[in-house]
């Protein structure tokens, strides 16, 4: 079974996003695979708008662990089996709080034996007025050198629906003209075609 990896800053969208592309593909019911950075491990079984519920908040790091889905995606051929892993925002700058610490790490650790990368970034934020480039710091460009040397990587530019996004989208392609970055938005439910297509093309 291939790896997809959703990584990027905190608040940017993941978890949101993960759980959109879920239902984009017909899935009502998740299993949530829990999977804490001192290794223990728990599943829970969500309806989809549940999930949502409970895992999607406003304050950073909501996200402490890997939760991982896995889906069904339908194919040329019958249909590829996926799992998708949502992981803590990773932060240009040390952590107070050593649980998010190490968070991060186990984020960190997925990133390398990842089968696909997509990599989260907030474009209403990129595009606030006043702001001479876009908001992405060590950690965003650091992924993108990563990710896009070894293949299997693209851009996802969240909150597509907030004002300033389009001119962020500008600025992340300007800025990312090397990869390919998709505007989307998770709350909306808009661009999850264009992510489903490329999830495809690259496993």
């Amino acid at each position: 079974m291939k790896r997809c990896v959703v990584v990027g800053r905190p608040n940017v969208g993941k978890t949101l996003l993960v759980l959109r592309l879920a239902e984009h593909l017909k899935v009502r019911t998740v299993e949530v695979a829990f999977c804490e950075p001192h290794g223990r491990r728990e599943s829970k079984t969500y309806p989809l708008d549940a999930a949502i519920r409970e895992l999607v908040g406003q304050n950073p790091h909501q996200t402490r662990c890997l939760q991982s889905i896995v889906v069904a995606v339908p194919a040329a051929k019958g249909r590829k089996v996926v799992e998708i892993v949502d992981t803590t925002g990773l932060v240009d700058y040390i952590h107070e709080n050593p649980q998010v610490r190490k968070a991060m790490a186990q984020t960190l650790e997925v990133l390398r034996p990842a089968d696909l990368i997509i990599h989260v970034i907030d474009a209403a934020e990129a595009g606030r007025d006043g702001r001479a480039d876009p908001p992405v710091g060590t950690i965003d460009r650091q992924l993108a050198d990563f990710a896009g040397s070894r293949g299997g990587y693209f851009i996802v530019a969240n909150k597509m629906d907030l004002p300033g996004a389009s001119h962020g989208l500008a600025r992340l392609r300007r800025l990312f003209s090397a990869y390919t970055v998709i505007p989307v938005s998770a709350a909306a439910k808009t661009g999850l075609q264009e992510v489903k297509r490329h999830v495809l093309r690259n496993l």
